[in-house]
């Protein structure tokens, strides 16, 4: 069980060490950018929430997982339980809002890249933002509960009548408030992840649409290289698919564990596992696709001019 413990310990290190230097790379490539002057587009500002939650999600879950891991158990007071749980919780649902709001402005854009009503992208764009800073706040709201139920192991306590989660304990004997909880908790990501697949179903329309078009155009008139909204609905439905298959993962196994008054040592680490995937993978997958991070890591591309979209019209 020793040599199970350090693996798993060892696996949880390394999903938070390089996804938090991800996270905080691709962060800080942001940052840098607003700061020499260079005019961030808006999906830039939803990436940047997006980078933060992973980092929040990260941190409150990942390392927790690995001090356990190491053979460390109980290791944090009532207050660290309560906050750990929270911050963890606004993480991985402000996570699932920004992909979501990434994909529906993505959709916008696409659909009207070809018409200039500037008015109504600067409002879809105002509303967006706001949408953002407002999931922050429900989460928050949501993730209250937490500080209610969520403590850690009292000195000489038994355990039996408590939810274990390895290093703190869910405190709640009333099963209808885990429903309603659960219900709480589950009904935004089901708006959001109802969102995404519209949005993700009208990219992947534009997009036929758009190669039909290309198609039927002469030769000698088509361009060999895709426009960058092209390239960033791509970019974002590859995201979006990536961030469907690891949420769904996560979500019955997280299924698993709620229908289950004692859940498995096994199981727990296995959720958590899951729930740490996307955020790990997610700055590489965006840096991997955005060339305006290429120019500034490679030395060879740095004196490249970004290319300009249609969403630099609105910023």
């Amino acid at each position: 069980m020793a040599t199970c413990e350090l693996a798993v310990g060892v696996i949880f290190l390394s999903q938070t060490v390089i996804g938090v230097l991800g996270n905080f790379s691709l962060l800080c490539h942001y940052l840098f950018l607003y700061l020499i002057g260079y005019r961030l587009l808006s999906t830039d500002w939803i990436v940047m929430h997006l980078t933060v939650a992973n980092i929040l999600t990260l941190l409150c879950k990942g390392v927790p997982q690995t001090i356990a891991g190491f053979g460390s158990k109980d290791f944090l007071n009532d207050i660290g339980c309560k906050l750990v749980f929270s911050f963890h919780r606004v993480g991985r649902s402000v996570g699932v809002g920004s992909t979501s709001f990434l994909s529906v402005f993505q959709a916008i854009i696409i659909r009207l890249r070809n018409t200039r009503s500037s008015d109504f992208k600067v409002k879809t764009h105002k509303c967006i933002c706001y949408s953002v800073y407002l999931s922050w706040l429900i989460h928050f709201f949501i993730s209250s509960v937490n500080l209610m139920h969520m403590r850690a192991k009292y000195i000489n306590e038994t355990t039996t009548e408590l939810k274990s989660f390895l290093y703190c304990y869910w405190d709640c004997h009333d099963k209808t408030r885990d429903i309603l909880y659960a219900a709480l908790l589950l009904a935004p990501d089901i708006i959001f992840l109802g969102l995404m697949v519209w949005a993700s179903s009208c990219m992947v329309l534009t997009l036929y649409r758009h190669k039909q078009k290309m198609q039927q155009m002469p030769r000698n008139k088509m361009s060999s290289k895709s426009s960058p909204e092209s390239r960033a609905t791509k970019t974002i439905l590859l995201l979006v698919c990536t961030f469907v298959s690891f949420y769904t993962l996560s979500s019955l196994c997280q299924l698993f564990g709620a229908l289950l008054y004692k859940p498995s040592w096994s199981l727990v680490n296995v959720t958590a596992m899951a729930s740490l995937l996307f955020p790990t993978v997610c700055p590489f997958l965006l840096m991997s696709r955005d060339s305006r991070v290429s120019s500034f890591f490679l030395p060879s591309t740095r004196n490249r001019t970004f290319p300009k979209t249609s969403e630099d019209e609105i910023n």
